[in-house]
This record gives structure tokens, C-alpha cells and sequence, in this order.
């Protein structure tokens, strides 16, 4: 998903977003450095990297919040133009800042209605449009409380809410789950899956990595502004993410090991004692990993767990930080 040599203008309708050099200074400082992004239609494409690496600024630039220093951002094809209105692009863009701002004194309803009328909605049609984004949030049952009685969840969903009123086809989140505690953000995760569910592109920048791996469908890595990494999420674990399984046995620990020693696809045997088991880096496929467990059991070892599993978007995040750092 990393840009191409596209020249500057060249239409990819089947892109939501693309940049291309797109490069952000203040003063002396660049923060944003020649980036060439592409997010198909329809993704859900996560936005990762460490303090200051110019995500929130990135985010700004496509939500025309900010102007870039050098480069292009088409929307659908379609050039930014920071000297002309093109409202029509424009509309199409929900974003929503980590310092939304809200209105304690509101209802949640009046609150809605006060945007979706700034978004020009009238009449029968303003009323529908608080209905479906209030479902959508899962807060209909809200409707008539004053923000200031809402839990932070509640207000985090009530932002996403006046974000999607207008209903646009590109929605851009800035640390949306900050602060949240877990049960909060399942609920945003699933609200994320009702919006995607729209046919929403959606680009999500967040510290929750957890939650980016169960919702995104492609990830950017931004290191000192610069995208050291844009994939489909599948592709990310299939290049970057070690294969490792957990083995437990009800017998010697010294026995697995011997066992495991004679497989070459073996590496950094890791032993916890308290829970019986071995982990291993495991450098073959699945079915490499079946003829493993066939030769652990025709050693006769009393084996109770035998489990594959793949190293987190975490484990790939701080694996490249590494990398970049040395």
C-alpha cells in the first residue's frame, strides 16, 4: 500500500486516500517528511508510532485542518486544493480530534441537532439523521441527558456521533480510545464495526494497538515522520511476525527440551518452570508445526498443551522501533 510513482493528479478512484511527498514544516522543524500513503476504499487502516512521530499532524493535513509545506493529497482521486473551497470534498471528511470540543449545558440531542444544522440538514430529514447516528453509537436511550451526566465512553461515542451526522465516506480519528476503560472500548470497537459495516473509510491513530489489531484491516508506522511502513495487516504478520508455539507437558521439562533441540525449525527455547511449559520460535508452516507435535508425541512425552501463536502488532511496533533506533 506504499505510494508508487504516480504523478501528481493521476486518478485512483479505488483509493479513499492518497498522498504523495507530502512533507509538513513549522519553522525550521519538519515534522512530515515525503510521505506516499494509499488507504483502498473501505479500509480500516490503522495509524501507529511513538510520541511526536507527526500522526496528529498527518491526520490534520487530510482533514484540511492543517496546510501541507510540499506535496499532494488526492481524496478519491481528486486533488486538495487548499486555495479553492471544494466543499464537495470537504463534506465527505468526519474527523474527529482527541480535544473534541463538547457543550455540558446540552442535551446529547440538542448537541446533535446543533451540528447536524451546520451541516445545513433540515427539517424531517435532520431528525432522521440524529436517529440513525444515535443507534449507531448505541445512545438513543440518551437522547434527553445532558452531556454533563454522560460517562467518558458515553461522550467519546456522543463525538463520534456529531462526527458521522453529515454521514461522509472518509472518517479520520485522532487517540479515539484514550483514556477509555476496557469495557468502554469494546463498545467503541463494535460501534467502529457498525460504521465500517456504512462502507466508511475509517483511519484510526491510537497507543491501543490491542484494539488496531482486532479492528484494522491495513497499518501505517510513522517513525520521526517519516512512514517507515504501510500493509494490509495480513501482510505485516506474514513479513514482520515470528511464528512461536507453547508446549506444556505433565512430564520433564529437560525431556522436552532434549526433543525439541533435535528440530531445526527450533529457535530461542524460552522455559517457564511454575506452568510446566517451553515456548519456541518456530520458523516453519502448519504443517511443519503437525509434524512437530507428531514427533513429541512419538517420543512418548506426556504432553497436556500444544499451542501456535504469532507475535502481536505490539511485538512487530516495538521490533521495528528497535530496528530503527540501532
Amino acid at each position: 500500500m506504499r505510494g508508487g510513482d504516480n504523478g501528481v493528479g493521476m486518478m485512483n478512484t479505488s483509493l479513499a486516500v492518497q498522498t504523495q511527498r507530502l512533507t509538513k514544516r513549522f519553522d525550521r522543524q519538519t515534522v512530515l517528511q515525503d510521505i506516499d500513503l494509499e488507504i483502498e476504499s473501505g479500509a480500516v487502516y490503522g495509524l501507529i508510532g511513538p510520541n511526536g512521530a507527526g500522526k496528529t499532524t498527518l491526520i490534520r493535513l487530510l482533514a484540511i485542518a492543517e496546510s501541507p509545506t510540499l506535496g499532494d493529497i488526492l481524496l478519491q482521486g481528486e486533488r486538495l486544493d487548499t486555495h479553492r473551497p471544494q466543499a464537495h470534498l470537504k463534506r465527505q471528511i468526519g474527523y474527529l480530534p482527541d480535544d473534541f470540543p463538547l457543550y455540558p449545558d446540552l442535551t446529547v440531542w440538542d448537541y446533535l441537532d446543533y451540528f447536524a444544522r451546520l451541516y445545513h440538514l433540515k427539517g424531517q430529514p435532520r431528525v432522521r439523521s440524529i436517529h440513525h447516528v444515535l443507534e449507531l453509537v448505541d445512545l438513543e436511550h440518551k437522547s434527553d441527558s445532558l452531556i454533563t451526566t454522560l460517562s467518558r465512553g458515553m461522550k467519546q461515542r456522543l463525538g463520534l456521533a456529531r462526527t458521522v451526522i453529515h454521514m461522509p465516506s472518509l472518517l479520520l480519528l485522532d487517540e479515539p480510545v484514550s483514556g477509555l476503560d476496557p469495557i468502554a472500548r469494546q463498545t467503541f470497537r463494535q460501534v467502529m464495526r457498525n460504521l465500517h459495516s456504512l462502507g466508511m473509510t475509517i483511519l484510526i491513530s491510537s497507543h491501543v494497538l490491542s484494539d488496531l489489531a482486532e479492528l484494522c484491516t491495513a497499518i501505517g508506522i510513522l517513525e520521526f515522520g517519516y512512514l517507515v511502513e504501510s500493509a494490509p495487516l495480513d501482510t505485516l504478520y506474514q513479513r514482520l511476525s515470528q511464528s512461536q508455539i507453547v508446549i506444556r507437558t505433565r512430564g520433564n521439562l529437560a525431556d522436552l527440551r532434549t526433543e525439541l533441540a533435535n528440530c531445526p525449525l527450533v529457535a530461542d527455547l524460552v522455559t517457564d518452570p511454575v506452568n510446566q511449559q517451553i515456548t519456541v520460535t518456530f520458523a516453519g508452516n502448519a504443517d511443519d508445526a503437525a509434524d512437530l507435535l507428531r514427533s513429541l508425541m512419538d517420543a512418548q512425552l506426556p504432553l497436556s498443551e500444544f499451542h501456535p501463536v504469532q507475535e502481536s502488532l505490539e511485538d512487530i511496533f516495538c521490533k521495528l522501533g528497535h530496528t530503527q533506533a540501532t
